[in-house]
């Protein structure tokens, strides 16, 4: 006998997350923007006119669950595939497949391909032509931006929906389920958290649902006699010890401040440690070092402008080699910002613009700034006027570049 047929595969084996996976979109606890009453991903559910899609947002927040309901709700076939593990072939069988089931079935199928910007170009242009057609409704699942990791001729044929984290009040939700289950979840083990403990289990979890539900599952398997789970259990389960980022944010809020604040004061020695505070507590490092991209361009700016590129750098090393090794890029990178020069005029200038752009409204431009590529734009006396900057000496025109009504306006101090 093969041994894979004495395996017992059934739902009751699988894993927590697995077994808490909702099965109808009424049962998908968050994204509310979506899946709300009125959400535009409910309205085209529920008028079962689902287009190709692309569904945008970090780990556990739903992509693969939202996907399985859509097919559940529609009565479609599903078929999931992960880009790491699928090549053309494969893709080519399922549309095969898919055009079957619409042939001879009259059924439409939804293939969902998980991690889709790891495909090739040449992989994603393989399913141009099913969506195109219809033959498959895609949907695609990133945590990268699709704009730069979808081919923009498949990314055309898809609606782009972005999915968010996970707040602590849905995470609640979610393990308010998983403990009073009885069929499925972990009503039977009777546990017992105090408060404490569960904000320990939620903000670990770090706005994933997945994350949580597997802790959940680790902590109830390591409560032996004793049912009650306190902070310090939680801790010596996930052996993570959790700092103070409580339930409403303030805290997460009041240290990433901290952070910035230090580097804004050139003090690398705090910026470090608020650093060291939000890795020790399993922030997303990624989420730490998009704020430093921020603050390159914000606080550092033209005193040194190879910081931006420093600070993106950073980000993509993270991005690539993740961690705990990007926590060498990122105490590189938050001793470069701290010690490096602060220049915030290019912003200050840009915020002034701004309020002027709105005040103003759609002033007109100059005509000697307009182009002039017909005979009518020439006759209207279209660049009439215009000084090409580089037949003049010192290679400035005399020649005002703003609208009449804010002619002589400065807005870049230096």
């Amino acid at each position: 006998m093969d041994l894979f047929d004495t395996i017992d595969n059934s739902r009751d084996m699988a894993p927590l997350a697995q077994r808490m996976r909702p099965v109808v979109i009424d049962d998908i606890v968050g994204q509310d923007h979506l899946l709300g009453a009125g959400g535009v991903l409910r309205s085209l559910i529920e008028s079962d006119h689902i287009p190709s899609m692309i569904f945008w947002g970090p780990p556990g927040v739903g992509k693969t669950t939202i996907a399985r309901a859509m097919a559940t709700t529609t009565g479609a076939n599903f078929v999931q595939v992960s880009a790491v593990q699928t090549g053309v072939k494969e893709a080519r069988e399922i549309i095969a497949k898919a055009h079957d089931a619409i042939k001879f079935n009259k059924k439409r199928t939804i293939l969902f391909v998980d991690e889709i910007h790891r495909f090739s170009k040449s992989q994603q242009d393989a399913f141009l032509p099913a969506v195109e057609d219809g033959t498959i409704i895609l949907i695609g699942a990133t945590t990268e931006n699709p704009s730069f990791e979808v081919n923009s001729a498949l990314l055309s044929r898809a609606r782009v929906f972005t999915l968010k984290s996970h707040t602590y009040e849905s995470l609640n939700e979610i393990f308010n389920r998983a403990i009073s289950d009885t069929e499925k979840g972990l009503e039977n083990q009777h546990l017992a958290f105090d408060d404490d403990a569960r904000d320990v289990l939620l903000q670990y979890s770090n706005g994933d649902a997945r994350t949580l539900l597997n802790a959940l599952e680790l902590v109830a398997s390591l409560a032996m006699n004793d049912k009650s789970i306190t902070k310090a259990d939680i801790e010596n389960a996930l052996q993570h010890k959790a700092l103070q980022y409580d339930k409403d944010g303030e805290e997460h809020y009041n240290i990433i401040s901290a952070f910035i604040k230090s580097m804004r004061n050139s003090d690398a020695d705090a910026a470090l440690y608020w650093c060291a505070r939000m890795i020790d507590a399993g922030e997303d490092p990624l989420f730490i070092a998009r704020r430093m991209v921020v603050f390159a361009s914000e606080d550092i700016g033209m005193a040194d402008p190879k910081a931006l590129l420093i600070a993106h750098a950073i980000f993509h090393t993270i991005h690539v080699i993740g961690m705990p090794e990007g926590r060498i890029s990122l105490a590189h990178g938050v001793v470069y910002l701290s010690k490096a020069p602060k220049n915030n005029s290019a912003y200050i200038a840009m915020e002034a613009a701004l309020a002027d752009a709105k005040e103003y409204g759609n002033l007109p431009v100059p005509l000697h700034l307009r182009n002039a590529p017909t005979k009518l734009m020439k006759e209207l006396e279209y660049g009439e006027g215009y000084q090409y900057a580089h037949d003049v000496e010192g290679k400035v025109a005399e020649m005002e570049c703003l609208p009449e009504e804010l002619v002589g306006k400065k807005y870049l101090v230096e």
